[in-house]
């Protein structure tokens, strides 16, 4: 039996539940539809039960008939990467061996069935897309957690301060390589920030803010540590069998063909999307970034000015409130604003048309982070090189805000900006780099794991009080557990919560990630502290992302993955745009630690375009250097690699020519010389014409004849001296 966990009988055996919301078809449709979902999945071989579920649902479990289909299913999985050139040895042509050899893993059992499940037709699965077309009300498709391994799993990452590489394969095992790679990544991420951590706070205690040591040092780490992750993710890679996976493209089904043409190659029938076509599609990314940069900036850049109008022009009652409310207006526009830029994105995504999903989800990552960008740094880069360098200029027209605390004002004194003497603060910049590194993350932190579980207990005790109104009342309340066999109560208890549960979307959690590394690249030489605060969060962060998948997301769906994709090249965007940032901050603020006074005058345009330039060159170079250097460093990826490439060539040379093809030939039987064979062989020679070649390679029969020979023309050719030696 393949594995499906420690204790396979804790979930029945289920490799897969199906949840069918019925409540918008009449009685009819629901049986026919249901019974046309039930048929395609015994279609392909797979068993079903059904249950009854919360709120006109169905519970479909199903798990595959035999073993032997399933085994059949992993082979061809196998041999199919192999062919794409992800495994380098051919598997073995028993079906048997190959899965003795290299056994399954759990993540394997669940990612082949998943794709029987949701594989077209023509693939041989059964085509089943939650919400989607034919199957909208297959609300979602999900593997039930391992408890006992979840259990596990959290008492021994609570005791840990740095994961070891067995622990990642633990994660890849249960839930793919895509969510390993995750884990892999902000481990990594981890303990790569001990050092920037150590040397922050020795420049916070020695060298100050805005030092240019520290500036150098951290751009260095930046470079060291995205150059030092792209080789961890080939290492990875290999160690776990998905190097190249991304070759596998599954194709969209929403992907629109303009024309059928020929492979020269392979000479099969392929759907083809003009490239020109989407190239000239893509273009319309431009006035998308454009138009998020002015609806965001403009809402951010205008609760910025409300900002600094309330806390540093507005001198009159209900101050001390007041200045909340351009927090308020971000927290209620900025969600909205970028919800609607997130739908045009995905119109814009599904307008261009790609034809694989790997290629729709970068490229819609792509267009994310460009909002991302606007609402993360931006109010960070207006108080750096708006108002610090030009405060006193900006500030006199700042009396358009005015209205925001007219009706509270007692006199129009208290709302008059001035028109000269105004004095910028100088630590807003530091505060505000403090607020986004230590506050902002303590919030993300409770949003992400405290309220959703407080939403999940107040959405059961909500239902538990509508049950208990709807008895008092008198009224019939369907309890989807009345029926259920006091053996599976429980199992069925479990199963309906985790229907509840959200699904896991790992790339929410990278985004995170990623930007909170351009907080580190853009603006830690404000705050050196910086990495101290993303060192402790991010300790914080991994344990709470377990907990976050084990307790209050569904399980997973384990899909292979061979990188954390795009966002590989966001880091380096940042990495970029930090060895600018940074650059500036120092020549703008390094003169007493505070910076410019507000007045544009003391700051020389060329000399801080000169930095600049000089600055984002040398990071060129040193990425350069330190990619050339990491290059040269051995690795266990790259010898597994190179041994599993050695193997292949040698069993493809046994095969070929026998497994003694290297070695000696064996010696050959001298038989005696004597006239007769001596005129027996003059014979054989005078019966065919032979010529100066034939009489050359006759000479010596055999190679121990030519060693023999050898040596007695070295004893006759050797020197004096040698032969005294000897």
């Amino acid at each position: 039996m393949a594995p499906r966990g420690k204790d396979p009988h804790a979930n029945l055996d289920v490799d897969y539940v199906l949840t069918y919301r019925f409540h918008d078809l009449s009685k009819i449709e629901a049986s026919n539809d249901f019974q046309n979902l039930v048929q395609v999945l015994a279609r392909v071989g797979l068993s079903v039960e059904v249950r009854n579920g919360e709120n006109c649902s169905l519970l479909v479990f199903v798990k595959v008939a035999s073993d032997e289909r399933l085994n059949n299913a992993v082979y061809r999985s196998r041999v199919k990467d192999w062919l794409y050139g992800i495994r380098a040895a051919q598997p073995d042509r028993e079906t048997q061996n190959s899965l003795t050899s290299q056994p399954l893993t759990e993540a394997e059992r669940y990612r082949i069935v998943h794709h029987m499940i949701t594989s077209p037709r023509e693939e041989g699965g059964a085509g089943i897309t939650p919400k989607h077309g034919q199957w909208k009300n297959v609300e979602s498709i999900f593997p039930l957690h391992d408890k006992a391994f979840n259990k596990a799993w959290i008492t021994k990452w609570a005791t840990m301060t740095f994961l070891k590489v067995e622990e990642l394969d633990e994660i890849r095992d249960k839930f793919g390589e895509k969510v390993a790679f995750y884990f892999a990544f902000t481990q990594s991420y981890f303990a790569f920030l001990v050092f920037p951590a150590a040397f922050g706070f020795s420049s916070w205690v020695l060298l100050g803010h805005f030092s240019a040591i520290y500036a150098i040092v951290n751009g260095l780490w930046c470079v060291t540590f995205v150059e030092y992750w792209k080789r961890q993710e080939i290492d990875l890679g290999v160690r776990w069998g998905v190097k190249g996976v991304s070759a596998i493209q599954e194709k969209r089904r929403e992907f629109q063909h303009e024309k059928e043409v020929k492979d020269p190659i392979t000479g099969e029938t392929v759907q083809i999307f003009p490239a020109t076509k989407r190239l000239s599609r893509q273009v319309l990314q431009l006035p998308f970034a454009v138009l998020a940069s002015v609806a965001l900036g403009t809402i951010i850049a205008v609760c910025f000015g409300i900002e600094i109008f309330l806390t540093e022009v507005y001198n009159g009652p209900f101050k001390s409130v007041l200045v909340y409310l351009p927090t308020l207006l971000l927290t209620a526009l900025v969600p909205t604003i970028t919800t609607i830029l997130t739908e045009i994105a995905t119109r814009l995504n599904d307008y261009e048309n790609w034809e694989t999903t790997d290629a729709y989800q970068s490229a819609m990552t792509q267009k994310i982070f460009i909002l991302n960008f606007i609402t993360s740094y931006l109010p960070v880069f207006l108080t750096a090189f708006i108002y610090v360098p030009f405060g006193s200029l900006i500030v006199p027209y700042l009396d358009i805000f005015r209205l925001t605390a007219r009706p509270f004002a007692e006199s129009e004194k208290q709302l008059e900006t001035p028109k000269v003497g105004f004095a910028i603060n100088p630590s807003r910049l530091r505060k505000q780099v403090i607020y986004f590194t230590v506050t902002a993350q303590i919030v993300n932190f409770a949003m992400e794991t405290i309220v959703p579980y407080i939403k999940r207990r107040g959405f059961h005790k909500y239902q538990e009080i509508k049950t208990e109104r709807a008895v008092k009342k008198g009224g019939a309340y369907l309890n989807a557990a009345a029926n259920d066999p006091p053996v599976e109560a429980d199992f069925l208890a479990r199963v309906r919560s985790e229907a509840e549960l959200d699904v896991y979307d790992v790339e929410t959690d990278l985004r995170e990630m990623v930007v909170q590394f351009g907080y580190l690249a853009l603006f830690s030489v404000v705050w050196p502290l910086t990495a101290v605060s993303f060192l402790v969060n991010n300790w914080i962060e991994l344990r709470s992302d377990a907990v976050k998948i084990c307790v209050e997301m569904q399980r997973p769906i384990p899909y292979r993955a061979d990188s954390i994709g795009p966002w590989l090249d966001s880091l380096g965007f940042l990495t970029w745009a930090g060895s600018i940032s940074t650059a500036a901050l120092v020549y703008l603020f390094s003169n007493d630690g505070l910076g410019p006074d507000g007045t544009p005058s003391d700051i020389k345009g060329w000399a801080l375009l000169l930095t600049i330039f000089f600055s984002e060159h040398i990071y060129l170079v040193v990425r350069l250097v330190v990619r050339l250097a990491i290059s040269k460093i051995d690795s266990p990826g790259m010898q597994k690699e190179r041994t599993e490439r050695f193997m292949v060539r040698k069993r493809y040379f046994e095969e070929s020519f026998g497994e003694n093809a290297m070695e000696l030939p064996p010696p050959m039987d001298r038989e005696k010389i004597t006239r007769a064979t001596l005129e027996e062989e003059a014979r054989q020679s005078s019966l065919k014409t032979t010529g100066a070649q034939d009489e050359f390679w006759l000479r010596q029969r055999s190679w121990e004849e030519s060693a023999k020979v050898g040596a007695r023309l070295i004893e006759k050719m050797a020197p004096m001296e040698s032969k005294k030696q000897q």
